[in-house]
């Protein structure tokens, strides 16, 4: 079966990511503190496991393991050489795990730093940090591009326009908001929502919304929703919550809510006109199956059958 175009099959239905890495590959075994993109090449079938049980639970879109992907991160562990090899080795493995039907997103995350003045990195070398990895996750044979968990509205379009450089494939950017006055919210640069969609949107982001969040309820990732719908206009949006607001027992934090509570705000969120649904930071593969359970419910409620609507 030949993969639709990723923004072609979002006019059809909508979409199901997956969620959270960090945890899955720490439950796997990976210390705190060590590089996860390593194993990429190190441990490619734990990784490929992960990828296959989100799969399994009825994600259609996987996220590459390289969040710190870029030579910037990857100079804290002094892998920074290292850059393509690790990029491409996780593209590859979340492409064999993603089958001929699924899509593969290639991560990349915040560089590390800030921009000139706040920081010495110029736009033009943080360009070329972005371009590096975003040129080997299409050549590990990437789908499309996310660019994930960013409060720098110019860090993004930045990386926005380097994925669109490295090759023609869709490109994802999501931002992590927390609170503001008045019910609205943030990044942790104190741009606003509105001002954050424009951002992507200017760049040449093909579908853009929000990942993980400061101290969100499910709520509040509900309002966030809508908030996000009314600033992207006609671009389609994406929201990957938290399995809700973490708590701090020991040493750890931890995020309470189950994957019941997560599947009950699928049809909020689809209904504020979502059209990708996912998880971040403590969600499961759990999780996102009772949350892609829900996407197809609410789907077939709406007068649409399970086959014409995309689900199997």
């Amino acid at each position: 079966m030949k993969r639709r175009n990723l923004t072609d099959e979002l006019t059809r239905r909508p979409l199901v990511c997956d969620g959270a890495m960090g945890t899955q590959l720490m439950a796997a075994g990976l210390k705190p503190g060590s590089c996860g993109e390593l194993w990429n090449v190190d441990n490619a079938p734990a990784v490929e496991v992960i990828h296959r049980r989100y799969r399994a639970a009825g994600c259609d879109l996987l996220t590459t393991n390289t969040f710190g992907g870029t030579t910037t991160s990857l100079e804290r562990h002094g892998l920074a050489a290292r850059c393509d090899e690790l990029n491409r080795a996780g593209a590859a493995v979340a492409r064999k795990a993603a089958g001929d039907d699924g899509w593969v997103l290639g991560d990349i995350g915040p560089f590390g730093g800030f921009l000139e003045p706040l920081g010495d990195t110029t736009p033009q070398q943080l360009h070329a940090i972005f371009l590096q990895q975003a040129r080997a996750l299409a050549a590990g044979g990437a789908d499309g591009f996310v660019v994930e968990t960013m409060g720098d509205p110019n860090e993004v379009a930045i990386a926005v326009r380097a994925c669109k450089s490295a090759a023609k494939l869709p490109v994802i950017a999501t931002y992590a908001f927390g609170h503001a006055d008045g019910g609205a919210f943030r990044t942790m640069m104190g741009t606003t929502v509105a001002d954050a969609m424009k951002a992507a949107i200017d760049a040449g982001a093909d579908i853009v919304g929000a990942n993980c969040g400061t101290a969100l309820s499910l709520d509040d990732y509900v309002k966030l929703a809508g908030q996000l719908v009314a600033a992207a206009g006609k671009t389609p949006v994406i929201l990957q919550p938290n399995a809700g607001s973490p708590k701090q027992v020991g040493d750890r934090l931890v995020y309470a809510a189950t994957p019941e509570d997560m599947a009950a705000i699928v049809p909020k969120l689809l209904a504020a006109g979502v059209r990708v649904i996912g998880g971040c930071c403590g969600t499961t593969p759990d999780h996102l199956k009772a949350m892609a359970d829900a996407a197809r419910r609410n789907v077939t409620g709406n007068g649409r059958s399970q086959r014409s609507s995309g689900y199997a």
